[in-house]
């Protein structure tokens, strides 16, 4: 069933999160000028405007891109977190107020080159409609199907390098245990691979099986990240999210803590991120 729609949590403090660690992995690989593959599996919209109905039914944003927003300006000694800031004031038609929040296809698509490729997998079709509407570079593509079984199927790919965003709704509870084997057949298809996977911390810990699964996959040199809101009991729902990334650049633990450093304290009083390599070689 297909009935998830990102609009009603963009700007959460969930997309903070796993959008500056794709800024930050993105902003590494591309200081290299040999192409790249992105593929983003479950892709969404592509921008969300914050007046949406959808958008303001649970106004997630407020506890989450807009403290940061409205801090801005004190960021600008805080490289990754100013620039990341940067680019979403580029995309307000008023400047001074936070109207849109981009999408994990607009972070991929904004900075994309001429020989670079990028793959958008939507299988909703009301946000595949949402993000045909979309503008995008002429090397992007877009793709009204299984994000997860069109990832296998595309690789190898054609470029040199390859960087994957999984980051599924995880509405039903197979999702997990289907994610996990993705990663382990695109891993084995393409080792070099830096592919980025996305997680809910919700009471329930079903994100414990993703993470053992893996493990059991097989995989190698993983970097792990959360952030998190409250403790786990504390109300229902979900209090933090997780990001793993496989075959991290260099630099990029470093490089988030000092982001998420300045984040945490805009989230409010009890929010904390931790991050160490979950798996190394």
């Amino acid at each position: 069933m297909l009935s998830y729609q990102h609009a009603y949590h963009a700007g959460n403090f969930a997309d903070v999160h796993k959008h500056l660690v794709l800024y930050a992995v993105v902003d590494h690989l591309l200081r290299k000028p040999s192409p790249i593959t992105f593929i983003d599996t479950h892709a969404g919209r592509g921008v969300y405007p914050l007046d949406a109905p959808e958008t303001q039914r649970l106004d997630e944003y407020r506890q989450g891109a807009l403290p940061l927003w409205q801090a801005r300006h004190r960021q600008a000694d805080q490289p990754l977190l100013s620039a990341w800031l940067g680019e979403i004031a580029g995309l307000q038609p008023r400047g001074s107020r936070l109207e849109r929040y981009p999408g994990s296809p607009w972070w991929l698509a904004q900075r994309l080159r001429g020989d670079d490729r990028l793959r958008l997998f939507e299988l909703h079709p009301g946000e595949h409609d949402q993000l045909a509407q979309q503008a995008l570079p002429p090397n992007a593509q877009r793709i009204h199907g299984d994000g997860l079984a069109g990832l296998v199927q595309a690789l190898p790919v054609s470029t040199p390098r390859l960087c994957v965003l999984i980051d599924p709704s995880y509405e039903r509870k197979e999702e997990y245990a289907e994610v996990a084997d993705t990663v382990c057949a695109a891993m084995r298809k393409a080792r070099h691979a830096v592919l980025l996977v996305w997680y809910p911390l919700l009471p329930a810990g079903r994100h414990h099986a993703l993470l053992e699964r893996l493990r059991d996959g097989g995989l190698r040199k993983v970097w792990r990240s959360e952030l998190t809101l409250r403790q786990p009991g504390d109300e229902r729902g979900m209090y933090g999210s997780g990001m793993l990334v496989a075959n991290p650049p260099w630099g990029l633990d470093e490089r988030l803590a000092a982001a998420m450093a300045r984040v945490t304290p805009l989230l409010g009083e009890a929010s904390r991120y931790t991050a160490d390599w979950w798996v190394e070689e």
